[in-house]
C-alpha cells in the first residue's frame, strides 16, 4: 500500500507558474500509475492529468493541455505537476492519486472513484 503526500501549492498571480510534488512512501512509484485531480469550492473533484506506471503515456484534461505537464521520477518515488500560465480558474485543492495501472477506459481513467490511494491535497490559488 502506498501513502501519498503533496506539496508545492501556494498563492500566485495570473500567468505565474507552480510545480506540485507528490511523494510516495510505503511502496515504490514504479509500481503505480499516478494522477492529479483538483477540486474547487462547491464543485466536484475533476481529473487534471495522469501518467502511466512506466511513464510511457500521459493524459490531460483539455483545459490544461499545453500549460501543465505531469512527470514521474521513479528514483525519487515522486510525481510532479508543472503548471504554467496559471489562470484564476485553476484555483482549487489539488490531489495526487495512485492506482496499480491506468484504466484503458477513458471514463474510468477520469473518475476519482477509480483510484484507491489519495494524498491530503495542496491548495493552489491564482488571483487576477
Amino acid at each position: 500500500q502506498v501513502q501519498l503526500t503533496e506539496s508545492g501549492g501556494g498563492s500566485v498571480q495570473t500567468g505565474d507558474s507552480l510545480r506540485l510534488s507528490c511523494a510516495a512512501s510505503g511502496d515504490t512509484a514504479t509500481n503505480y500509475a499516478m494522477a492529479w485531480f483538483r477540486q474547487a469550492p462547491g464543485k466536484e473533484r475533476e481529473f487534471v492529468a495522469a501518467i502511466s506506471t512506466l511513464n510511457t503515456n500521459t493524459y490531460y484534461t483539455d483545459s490544461v493541455k499545453g500549460r501543465f505537464t505531469i512527470s514521474k521520477d521513479n528514483t525519487k518515488n515522486t510525481v510532479y505537476l508543472s503548471m504554467n500560465s496559471l489562470k484564476p480558474e485553476d484555483t482549487a485543492a489539488y490531489y495526487c492519486a495512485a492506482i496499480d495501472r491506468l484504466s484503458t477506459s477513458l471514463h474510468r481513467r477520469l473518475s476519482p472513484g477509480t483510484y484507491p490511494y489519495w494524498g491530503q491535497g495542496t491548495q493552489v490559488t491564482v488571483s487576477s
